[in-house]
């Protein structure tokens, strides 16, 4: 009697365990804990790069900091700043007038028109 109470018992509980092991992956696979999956996901995702940004500007002025050492460049303490822009003198890209040469009348190049 106390063998069939075990298995019984033992049964029971493989049941209601495996019911809810059942119940569990269901809601798992629910639209709306697929959805919150996702957004968890990218958080954790958008926090990882985040972090990986930092470190390569972290690593990035390590380098440069290590290239200024090596080159013997100080401490730019001061910006220097672009110069003005320049206006340049248009020159008109073909020459209007015409020369007279040897043969009659010729072109900037000096040949002959044809």
């Amino acid at each position: 009697m106390f063998r069939r109470a075990f298995w019984f018992t033992t049964g029971a509980a493989a049941g209601v365990w495996a019911t809810n092991k059942v119940h569990r992956k269901l809601r798992k696979l629910q639209p709306d804990s697929l959805a919150a999956q996702a957004a968890d996901k990218a958080v954790e995702t958008g926090h990882r790069l985040r972090q990986f940004a930092l470190d390569v500007r972290t690593g990035m002025a390590d380098r440069e900091e290590q290239l200024h050492e090596a080159l013997g460049i100080g401490e730019q303490a001061e910006v220097r700043e672009l110069p003005a822009p320049r206006r340049a003198v248009l020159e008109p890209q073909y020459r209007t007038t015409r020369t007279t040469g040897p043969h009659g009348l010729t072109g900037p190049t000096g040949k002959e028109d044809h």
